[in-house]
């Protein structure tokens, strides 16, 4: 069975089958895992992939979902707008993290 891949929400979903279940949120102090109460440090993060998604009739609906691994084996995904939409906290954090794959 093919699994569309076109959308935020379909990709999301799709992780959370491959085990991707924490819905990180980035913070002032870094990375946090709610279902942990743990925040982690751009040293901490390993982005295993990350999906871009384009909005068809508004540019500003662009966001790209990063998933992502700590150190510590927590799994799951952040996802972020474009440009100035953006959560400036998301973009900052990202930037930090060096180990960036792309499946």
């Amino acid at each position: 069975m093919r699994t569309e891949m076109n959308t935020s929400s379909s990709v999301i979903n799709k992780m959370i089958l491959d085990g991707y279940v924490e819905s990180f949120k980035a913070e002032k102090q870094g990375l946090y895992a709610p279902s942990k109460e743990k925040y982690y440090q751009p040293e901490e993060v390993n982005i295993i992939n990350f999906y871009r998604f384009e909005g068809e009739s508004d540019p500003g609906d662009s966001s790209i979902l990063y998933v992502i691994e700590t150190t510590d084996g927590v799994k799951g995904t952040i996802l972020d707008a474009y440009g100035a939409e953006g959560d400036r906290h998301v973009t900052d954090f990202m930037n930090k993290v060096e180990g960036i794959n792309k499946k």
